[in-house]
């Protein structure tokens, strides 16, 4: 039976809901409304290359299964759907519009899947060993998360990297990096066998009869999504200088030996709330893929595009490592950066 899924977000969001179309599921982009009416017209194309072609394929939906739809914000509600999926950076949940539509979607009690780097609050809040409240310090709004039963909410890890062509239509996204999505399991044994049951249908599904790279891989341990946060200090938030930002690839490269030692200090926090050493990706591992990754992060992009707010995942990571009294100083200097940055961001933009 076909899964009915509203997808918040459709730039990142339509690569989830590409891989859900082609499973034979219905999904509902929610999204702004000149990318609505595109969408609605011409469909989405996501481009990923398949393992051993040269060039990538273009996925369209209308050539799915599944059946696909958008719509903005003000006209999309919870209604029939069986799964939320959270594709937003976490910012832009503070939009009125969305806002509400966020409020609609607890009311309803739909299970949501994150696919934010910045986890929804409802979900720290299955974990005893944060302080959800200290936390809170590193949300743009804290209290949008405040109506979520922390028990519909999981986590997944957005390993995949994905971005828009510059000079595209907003229908179109090019996959980067073609990894796994890795999701946490429900508290509902029912709402982990729904994620578990989408998993396998998109692991089965064929383009032409080939495999396609970027699959949803499901976990019982609630820490497998936090595996990307050792990448997103040492990396994504590293992008951010005092001049224009740098690639992920150099951020990472430029100091190796920084690096690991910024890696491991974030292992630490994360073991120290209960992850286990299978949980995480071993250091050399992530290094090797980040060669590929030859632009700057979206933060730090935006960030010097004039961004008033940004996804704050590393003052998340600071603030509950300083919980436990593990800090370190190249985590503190780029808290620091990026408040600064932000800071000057907003006396422009006001």
């Amino acid at each position: 039976m076909a899964l009915r899924i509203l997808v918040l977000g459709a730039s990142y969001g339509s690569l989830f809901g590409t891989k859900c179309l082609m499973a034979g599921h219905d999904v509902t982009l929610v999204c702004r409304g000149p990318t609505a009416d595109l969408i609605n017209r011409r469909g989405t194309e996501v481009r990923i290359k398949l393992k051993g072609e040269a060039a990538p394929r273009a996925i369209r939906s209308d050539a799915l299964p599944g059946w696909l739809d958008a719509r903005t914000p003000e006209n999309a509600g919870p209604a029939g759907y069986d799964l939320v999926i959270l594709a937003m950076q976490e910012p832009q949940y503070l939009h009125h519009a969305v806002r509400t539509l966020l409020a609609r979607i607890a009311a309803a009690r739909i299970p949501c899947l994150s696919l934010m780097n910045m986890p929804p609050l409802a979900y720290l809040k299955r974990i005893p060993a944060i302080d959800a409240a200290a936390a809170a310090a590193a949300y743009s709004k804290a209290e949008v998360w405040d109506r979520f039963d922390p028990e519909l909410m999981t986590l997944c890890s957005p390993d995949p990297q994905a971005s828009r062509p510059l000079d595209e239509p907003a229908n179109v996204l090019t996959v980067n990096l073609a990894t796994n999505f890795k999701a946490a399991a429900f508290a509902s044994p029912f709402h982990t066998a729904m994620l578990t049951a989408l998993a396998d249908e998109i692991d089965a599904a064929r383009l032409d009869g080939a495999d396609v790279p970027v699959k949803l891989r499901m976990h019982q341990s609630l820490f497998v999504p936090f595996a990307k946060w050792t990448m997103l200090l040492t990396g994504n938030y590293r992008c951010v200088t005092a001049g224009a930002p740098i690639a992920i690839r150099d951020a990472v490269h430029a100091d190796i030996g920084m690096s690991r030692d910024i890696y491991a200090a974030v292992e630490s926090i994360v073991m120290r709330i209960g992850a286990q050493r299978d949980d995480l990706v071993p250091f050399d591992k992530y290094a090797a893929a980040a060669e590929r990754l030859t632009n700057p992060s979206s933060a730090a992009r935006a960030i010097a595009a004039g961004a008033p707010m940004a996804e704050r995942v590393d003052k998340l990571i600071a603030l509950i490592g300083r919980q436990y009294g593990i800090t370190h100083p190249a985590i503190d200097r780029t808290v620091a950066l990026v408040d600064a940055k932000l800071a000057r961001n907003q006396v422009c933009a006001a």
